[in-house]
């Protein structure tokens, strides 16, 4: 498998360069030169599976070139095994329809446990066979910092920076990151909001001198790994549905369009998927992308759900590189216009497609502690 930049100005690479070079040198994201496809009988026969299978079976094709299968399987099933529940990822049957898939059984608590022990692990194999060492640098809303730290502290070939948006983050969020005394973590807080955090990240990232000479990478979504990881558990949720046979829908919490973006991948590599539901907070604007066609970088508001406080989701850019029918050209335009002027806008048929995919909601505070 080969991956190429939304923007269409940085080299093709295999999955180990990709995951390893977390940003794009052009600025753009990672994305597959192809879309990989199951046939509905591998799905049949990945139902019922351990979650550890169905995860290798998920992320192979994507990762196929870079690493042998029973490397990638003895990867996997020692990330989950760091795991409080054996089923990793459990659904709950909440009644009247309604199902919960538990993403909270990793060592953090946090849904992106679930891919970033498998990247951690990535990282470590792909660097130790390289002889090479990089340091990771992270912005986070919140949750993204104390999953990555655990994925990366005492290991050999790994250094990891953390940036948080200083007092936009929860006690215990902030705690966890903070008190981890391994020598190779290092936490810092920012003066501005997780957008500022992130932008700071691009930026380090996005110079390419300064990054191979430092030897940076990221573990935010912008970093496909992440995406390709959080894949499996829309599949095990899907199998455990009905799937080939029955679609499902998903509501997801957003915030930087990187998980519901994995059920995208999901949808593309054949789980049949009804629709992808994005509930925002009070920075809603992936809601109001979908409601006009317009993304527009507004004002971050703190509220109940500090991890989802984005205004400016960079997982967006892989949506529109779909939307765009893959014109690189079209989206660097399009990325350059906001970063300058804090607005894009996607023509209608474009708006139209995006929402034959995903629908939304905004969600205030009042109702979030209502429920």
């Amino acid at each position: 498998m080969k991956y190429v930049s939304t923007r269409g100005r940085a080299p093709v690479l295999g999955f180990d360069d990709v995951v390893l070079t977390g940003l794009a040198s052009d600025g753009g994201l990672y994305v597959p030169e192809s879309w990989p496809v199951l046939a509905p009988d591998r799905f049949r026969e990945l139902a019922g599976r351990p979650y550890p299978e169905v995860a290798t079976a998920v992320m192979w094709p994507f990762v196929e070139g870079s690493l042998d299968r029973d490397a990638l399987g003895a990867l996997v099933a020692e990330a989950y095994a760091t795991f409080d529940e054996p089923e990793v990822c459990p659904l709950v049957d909440l009644g009247d329809g309604l199902r919960l898939l538990e993403l909270f059984h990793g060592p953090t608590l946090a849904f992106k446990d679930v891919a970033l022990q498998v990247l951690g692990r990535l990282f470590d194999r792909f660097l130790s066979d390289r002889g090479e060492r990089r340091t990771i640098v992270v912005a986070t809303s919140g949750d993204t910092g104390s999953a990555a730290i655990e994925a990366c502290r005492g290991r050999a070939a790994l250094d990891i920076v953390v940036l948080f948006p200083e007092g936009r983050i929860s006690d215990v969020q902030r705690r966890l990151m903070t008190t981890v005394p391994d020598a190779n973590v290092t936490c810092a807080a920012v003066a501005g909001t997780f957008d500022d955090c992130q932008d700071l990240v691009k930026d380090l990232l996005g110079d390419v001198d300064l990054r191979d000479r430092l030897g940076l990478s990221a573990m935010n979504s912008i970093n496909w790994g992440r995406v390709v990881a959080q894949a499996a558990y829309y599949v095990t949720a899907g199998l455990a549905l009905g799937a080939p046979e029955q679609a499902a829908a998903f509501v997801v919490p957003t915030g930087n369009f990187g998980n519901v973006l994995s059920g995208d991948v999901a949808r593309r590599l054949g789980l049949p998927v009804e629709r992808l539901v994005l509930a925002t907070n009070r920075n809603d604007g992936l809601h109001r992308f979908l409601t006009t066609g317009e993304l527009v970088r507004a004002e971050v508001h703190p509220t109940s759900s500090p991890a989802m406080d984005v205004s400016a989701p960079s997982n967006v850019e892989r949506l529109l590189f779909e939307l765009a029918e893959r014109n690189a050209p079209v989206v660097a335009g399009a990325l350059d216009r906001f970063r300058r002027e804090g607005r894009l806008a996607v023509e209608p048929l474009q708006l139209a497609e995006a929402r034959r995919g995903f629908a939304s909601a905004r969600v205030d505070d009042d109702a979030v502690a209502a429920t």
